[in-house]
């Protein structure tokens, strides 16, 4: 490979190629865990480098992995342990986003980050409401389809796609165009699409505009805890009934998640007095200058009393406050499950209806076949997506991976075949869950995928094969 690596380095220039061991390991971890040896990183600036890449590494049959700010949680953007794949990295197409005002729109290079986007158009009002709480690229964002905690009122990236620039790994390293900054488009197939959650498959994305949003002038918060998790079904039902989208999110949060936040993140206070209710959800209202904090907190005050009051309520306590404290017990769960031992993540999908029957039957079954797990389940239950995560302590000694695929295999096999869920709600399919797709998604539409992969990137790309029948993770 040292004739690629050096026409690489006349590709993009030599120090943007990277092959000593100590610069590649920051290339080898996730936000979830380390994984693969890359045989180089490759840092083009351009879409003009990134195709010289593909063809170089096309015409020597190389693997090219295209990796954004490496913060997704199936591994999508890793190389495997063959030692011999090239990681594309975008963090070096970076230049400073577009802000439209008038159209409403960003257009961004791909490696810009969510933060860098958010702070430029806050400056005129407005931001990309995908909300996380990790900080990933355009690109990433693109290829993950990322959701949030505010799909609720404002979907995911696929939602807000109006345009892409996207570099095929044919062989020439074409460039392709697709759509722009118009939000009304129907001139036919919306190929875009296609690249919002291919996990880097089918192109490198290099380019993007996404619309934006008026930023919120109001927002406020209710913690409310329940006497039973059903209710919070009931909850959001009442809450909808009253105030349509002005609904930003309702987040629930289980018991063990609550304790384990607290317990293990010190920064946190406890708006709950006694012990921990067997529920909680977080409702967030905003709304533009029709609407100050001080009449929507008074509303969703008198909302929340009025539920309280009824005979056989299900609220035993309300806190409300403004904008972002609240929030900081929710985004510190996963933390706090880190701290508590060792997670296995399930991040499913059901039908807003299905998700607390499926919650009750599933933890009856961990208990009776794992015991010595314990489910810490939170999520974003007004659009139907629930973390299902469980956690093992670290008293019990490492955790048998056989033990935690045949919890996964439990679960999504739940989910998927007795609730018609999804069993990636929101991450994306990876090397750390092919084999869930290939043992779910039907074989009719395995088969087209992969070969409208295979049209689009005959020479290969990145680290997932959406024709694959393999039933083992990458």
């Amino acid at each position: 490979m040292s004739d690629l690596l050096a026409a690489l380095g006349d590709a993009i220039g030599a120090s943007h190629v990277l092959a000593d061991r100590t610069d590649l390991e920051r290339y080898e971890t996730d936000g979830r865990q380390s994984g693969g040896r890359a045989l180089a990183v490759l840092r083009p600036a351009s879409s003009g480098e990134v195709s010289a890449i593909l063809r170089l590494a096309a015409e020597h049959g190389a693997t090219v992995v295209p990796q954004g700010a490496r913060t997704g949680l199936v591994g999508a953007g890793l190389a495997d342990d063959g030692g011999d794949a090239l990681i594309l990295s975008l963090d070096r197409l970076a230049r400073a986003p577009e802000i439209d005002v008038a159209n409403r729109t960003v257009t961004a290079d791909a490696g810009v980050l969510l933060s860098t986007i958010n702070a430029a158009a806050g400056e005129h009002g407005l931001f990309l409401p995908i909300d996380l709480g990790a900080d990933p690229s355009v690109g990433g964002m693109i290829a993950a389809n990322t959701g949030g905690a505010r799909f609720l009122r404002y979907g995911d990236v696929r939602r807000n796609l109006l345009g892409l620039e996207a570099v095929l790994a044919d062989g020439e390293g074409t460039v392709l165009e697709l759509g722009g900054a118009l939000w009304k488009n129907n001139v036919g197939l919306d190929l875009k699409q296609l690249f919002a959650g291919a996990s880097g498959s089918l192109g490198v994305i290099t380019r993007a505009t996404l619309a934006l949003q008026p930023k919120p002038t109001a927002q406020v918060t209710a913690l409310v805890a329940l006497r039973r998790p059903e209710a919070a079904a009931e909850l959001l039902a009442l809450l909808e009934a009253r105030f349509g989208m002005l609904i930003s999110a309702f987040e629930g949060m289980s018991a063990p998640a609550l304790d384990a936040a607290f317990a293990h993140v010190a920064r946190l206070k406890n708006p709950f007095s006694g012990a921990m209710p067997p529920y909680a959800v977080l409702v967030e209202l905003s709304s533009g200058p029709v609407l100050d904090e001080d009449a929507l907190e008074a509303k969703l005050g008198e909302a929340l009393a009025d539920i309280m009051a009824c005979a056989n309520s299900p609220i035993i306590d309300i806190a409300i406050d403004r904008r972002d404290a609240l929030w900081a017990i929710r985004h510190a769960i996963p933390e706090g499950l880190r701290a508590s031992g060792q997670v296995v993540a399930c991040d499913i999908a059901l039908r807003r209806g299905d998700v607390m029957r499926f919650r009750a039957e599933a933890l009856g079954e961990i208990g009776a076949r794992w015991p010595g797990l314990t489910v810490h389940d939170f999520g974003h239950v007004g659009d139907g997506g629930l973390h299902f995560n469980m956690v093992w302590p670290r008293a019990n000694g490492p955790l048998d991976p056989a033990v935690a695929a045949a919890v996964h295999d439990h679960v999504f096999s739940k989910v998927v075949e007795q609730f018609g869920g999804s069993f990636s709600a929101e991450h994306g399919i990876g090397p750390r869950n092919i084999r869930h797709y290939a043992r779910f998604v039907p074989e009719p539409a395995r088969r087209v995928a992969g070969q409208i992969q295979r049209i689009v990137a005959p020479q290969g790309l990145g680290r997932v094969d959406f024709g694959s029948t393999s039933t083992q993770e990458g």
